[in-house]
């Protein structure tokens, strides 16, 4: 099976080019402006306007208001939000379009109860708990606690990056992961080289 790779926190054309050009198919963009990888929504939309088609563009969005997604996803041309907060079912589905929901990972999560709670999102996205950092903090978590068969799409992300994507495929197989820091020089800026080794490991993890 493929596995599909998003590419997030992107801050500049060159970079969201160069992971296109590598393979990535989703772009990430942080509209919450406690990141050091926030990105004005009208520099990410002339980013949008670059791309090449069949790309995704994805909103990552941490407690939000509804006004915010809303004006940043209709200024940049989203595909589809991505919550990463506190956000409720209720909350996350009251927009048009299609979102996915992250669930930060520590040893008491049930996360089969969690993908319940969001089974009308279109995937779960699994990252490290970190006390007070909703996400983005280069850091792996236990893997077995991942469930064996969870009931939407899973998204693995947290610390991957060239050197252990190999072995995270093989041990989670999820259908897609998300990486940023792992792709990067410093916060918001990525680099060629890691991403292309980034996409090698992906292609060489599908094989095992």
């Amino acid at each position: 099976m493929v596995t599909r790779v998003k590419i997030c926190g992107i801050t500049r054309l060159e970079d969201a080019l160069i992971a296109v050009r590598y393979g990535a198919n989703a772009i990430g963009f942080v509209f919450w402006d406690k990141s050091a990888r926030f990105v004005d929504p009208n520099v990410a939309r002339k980013i949008v306007r670059a791309l090449p088609p069949f790309v995704c563009t994805v909103g990552v969005y941490v407690n939000p208001s509804s006004e915010w997604v809303e004006e940043t996803s209709a200024i940049v041309g989203l595909n589809l939000i991505q919550f990463h907060g506190d956000e409720d079912p209720v909350f996350c589905s009251q927009f048009l379009l299609p979102y996915i929901k992250a669930a930060r990972v520590k040893n008491k999560s049930d996360l089969l109860q969690y993908a319940s709670q969001y089974s009308n999102s279109n995937g779960l996205l699994l990252d490290s708990y970190v006390e007070g950092v909703p996400g983005g903090t280069g850091r792996t978590f236990k893997w077995d606690l991942i469930p064996k068969k969870l009931p939407l799409p899973l998204i693995l992300s947290g610390g991957l990056n060239a050197e252990n994507i190999c072995v995270a495929m093989k041990e989670v197989k999820p259908w897609a992961v998300d990486v940023s820091s792992g792709v990067e020089i410093t916060k918001g800026i990525k680099d060629a080289g890691k991403i292309a080794a980034f996409m090698r490991g992906v292609r060489n993890g599908e094989k095992l």
